[in-house]
Parts: structure tokens; C-alpha cells; sequence
């Protein structure tokens, strides 16, 4: 997998753990951070068999421009043969991705080694 910088950015903080890519998601995650984060999300997803952990701790709002955004590169990361898993602990997040159905898709799990450590529940299964 190549390895594309972080843009700077005020949403975003990239690195690696344990051979995932693991982009924090920071702050409010509306309209203008998914203009923002969308390209970048873009090109890392594009990678084939990408290893990659969102991660949702430190979002304060996140509507439906971030739920687009997941399931975006959840698509794209299946369509290049690739693992997404998510991190998120915030309890109005969660309710919004039980609601939508979107935690069915791409189980949250609170920290990325319980992500990493958790098999059967990641994105590339299908």
C-alpha cells in the first residue's frame, strides 16, 4: 500500500498502527469537513487491499456528510479488496449508525485494537 501524507487539516490526523492506516476524524464532521476529508479519503481507499480504521473518538457532531463519507469508503475499500473497520464510543454517533443501519455494515468497536483483534467484523467480509 502506498503511504499518502495527511493533508493539514483541522478534521483529520493520519497514522499508522499495527499495518492499518487509522484516520481520526476530529471535531464536526458537517458539510465543509467531508469537502475536506472526501479527496484525501479518496485516494486512500483507492489503494488495493487497503488496511484502514476510521476512527470517530473525537467527533463532536457528525451528521449526514460523515455518514456519507463511511459508507463511501466502505464501498470503495470492498471494491478494492481492502479491511475498513470503525472506532467510535460516542453514544448520539452510535445511535445514528444504529439507526441508518450503518453499524450493521461497519461494526463500531470503542478502541482500534478491540477493531483490529475482532474477526468477522470488519467491512472487507462481504
Amino acid at each position: 500500500m502506498r503511504q499518502e501524507p495527511a493533508p493539514f487539516s483541522r478534521y483529520l490526523r493520519a497514522h499508522r498502527h499495527r499495518d492499518h492506516l487509522v484516520l481520526e476524524l476530529l471535531g464536526e464532521i458537517d458539510i465543509a469537513a467531508a469537502e475536506e476529508i472526501g479527496p484525501y479519503l479518496d485516494r486512500v481507499t483507492s489503494d488495493p487491499d487497503v488496511r484502514l480504521v476510521i476512527d470517530l473518538r473525537s467527533v463532536d457532531f457528525f451528521d449526514c456528510s460523515g455518514l456519507r463519507l463511511l459508507y463511501r469508503a466502505r464501498s470503495r475499500v470492498l471494491d478494492h479488496g481492502g479491511r475498513l473497520h470503525l472506532v467510535c464510543t460516542q453514544p448520539l454517533i452510535l445511535r445514528v449508525l444504529r439507526i441508518t443501519g450503518l453499524s450493521k455494515l461497519l461494526p463500531p468497536h470503542p478502541t482500534p485494537d478491540a477493531a483490529l483483534d475482532t474477526a468477522g467484523t470488519t467491512s472487507g467480509t462481504g
